[in-house]
């Protein structure tokens, strides 16, 4: 018999090494919105979304102006944020466009809609909303068939909160 993980599980916060945390500040606190908490200098910020204690950590202990890893070597392919509803999804759209952000991507998964791009530092973020279960696409089976198609980003922006 396996192991399964129970349902309730969930993962409580990413913390990431960054060459220059002003610079990383200026995208997760600036531009995506995420509150500071609690500072350790020029070291190490922990920031959050409601008050917790932390959601995202950055941190320079050992990468104080390190480069990001080159191309085809292992590590995180992205942090994903999960967003409220799709209003919210929109106005996070919509400070990026006006902060020039640029986006490496953007799909429909048909359970969820995503906007992909990279952190100052080259890390990979994901910012999502989940569509409700009843709306995920399924096969004739009912097994989950997720898919990969363009999100319309000027729907999205009309919705912007």
């Amino acid at each position: 018999m396996t192991y399964t993980v129970p349902s309730e599980t969930r993962i409580g916060h990413v913390h990431l090494k960054v060459a220059d945390l002003d610079r990383a500040l200026a995208f997760y606190n600036g531009i995506l919105g995420f509150e500071v908490m609690q500072r350790y200098g020029d070291q190490a910020v922990f920031l959050s979304a409601g008050g917790y204690h932390h959601h995202i950590a950055l941190n320079t202990w050992e990468s104080k102006g390190g480069k990001p890893p080159a191309p085809g070597t292992t590590g995180l392919y992205h942090t994903a944020i999960l967003y409220p509803d799709r209003a919210t999804l929109g106005g996070v759209l919509k400070r990026l466009m006006e902060a020039k952000y640029p986006l490496t991507g953007a799909s429909d998964h048909g359970v969820s809609e995503a906007l992909y791009l990279n952190d100052p530092d080259g890390n990979g973020v994901e910012l999502y909303r989940d569509r409700a279960e009843a709306d995920w696409p399924r096969d004739a089976s009912g097994e989950l068939s997720m898919v990969t198609r363009a999100l319309d980003l000027r729907a999205l922006l009309a919705e912007a909160a």
